[in-house]
């Protein structure tokens, strides 16, 4: 009986933990290299966590979407068409000596489309892509939930690949958004006649769809020099104002610098320098030779900003 009591007064001893586990307990789940400690666990011992099931695109994407930003964004390039068209129709048309995408704003949907892409490609797009791009990983840092993120935990390439498709997607989106709305808008106010080209002559129907395509297209692969540079920015600062603004005053430098015809051929890698090669899709036919290169530079400067910012943020202690 005294025994008995014995045992039962005696607490049971604690359970051995491994030296694994011990040594991971001490590690804090925002420094790197500490996910693939935890997958190098006991292989026999039940996962805890699904990695391929944290931080999905869908819960992502509701998330972005719900944004004021975003809202406030997209809000923006809907009502931009319409005050443009309203300035056209207040105004009377562009004059004669207006430049010619100017004065060809009013011949139908089509042109007015182009012309809505001519004046925002070189600062309000970039604005808005930096702005999706560039506020996504310093947006959590601002909001204290980016060690969070780290500890659920989501392993640090996934974390950056699902945030930026979501921005790329959103991205995207913008800049089909505006010249698809802009074409409605324009066909409302001016006809829907087909496209005439500021060079000389007109398009069918087919033929405008076709160039309209190639426009976005090619502005979109253009765009993405300074989203991948708002992402890099995202993962070196803790501020998305600071991301998005080195984008935008990156672009705003390189549009200033490429006016200096002295520099010759070296304004030819320049981020900004081919943004408005776009142009040539309006002639017949189609001058591919500076969109090409346009978008080959976009290729590079893309692949240098984003596998630099995989490195770095791999790398770094999240201590914000």
């Amino acid at each position: 009986m005294v025994e008995a009591k014995q045992s039962l007064g005696t607490p049971a001893a604690p359970r051995r933990r491994s030296v694994n586990d011990r040594e991971l307990s001490r590690v804090a789940a925002t420094k790197r290299g500490f996910h693939d400690r935890l997958a190098a666990l006991d292989p026999d011992r039940a996962p805890t966590f699904d990695p391929r099931r944290t931080l999905r695109l869908r819960v992502e994407f509701e998330r972005q979407l719900r944004r004021r930003r975003t809202q406030v964004a997209f809000g923006l390039l809907l009502v931009l068409p319409i005050v443009i068209a309203l300035a056209f129709q207040l105004g009377g048309g562009a004059g004669d000596d207006s430049p010619q995408l100017v004065s060809l704003a009013t011949a139908g949907g089509f042109n007015f489309a182009l012309f809505t892409e001519f004046a925002s490609v070189g600062f309000l797009i970039i604005v808005v892509v930096a702005l999706f791009c560039g506020d996504t990983v310093s947006s959590e840092a601002t909001w204290s939930s980016l060690r969070y993120l780290l500890a659920q935990p989501v392993r640090r390439p996934r974390l950056l690949r699902q945030k930026l498709i979501v921005g790329g997607v959103l991205s995207f989106a913008a800049i089909v958004a505006l010249p698809v709305w802009a074409f409605l808008v324009g066909g409302v106010f001016f006809g829907w006649g087909p496209a005439r080209s500021p060079i000389g002559g007109s398009f069918d129907t087919s033929a405008s769809i076709w160039r309209l395509v190639v426009v976005i297209g090619f502005i979109s692969i253009r765009m993405l020099i300074f989203a991948s540079l708002a992402f890099l920015l995202s993962t070196a600062v803790d501020n998305p104002l600071g991301a998005v603004g080195g984008a935008v005053m990156a672009a705003v430098v390189s549009s200033i610098i490429d006016q200096i015809t002295a520099l010759k051929s070296y304004r030819d890698y320049l981020p900004t320098h081919y943004n408005y090669a776009w142009v040539d899709a309006l002639s017949s036919p189609i001058r591919w030779d500076d969109m090409i290169r346009g978008t080959g530079v976009a290729l590079v400067y893309t692949a240098l900003f984003l596998g630099y910012a995989w490195l770095r943020f791999d790398r770094k202690d999240i201590t914000s």
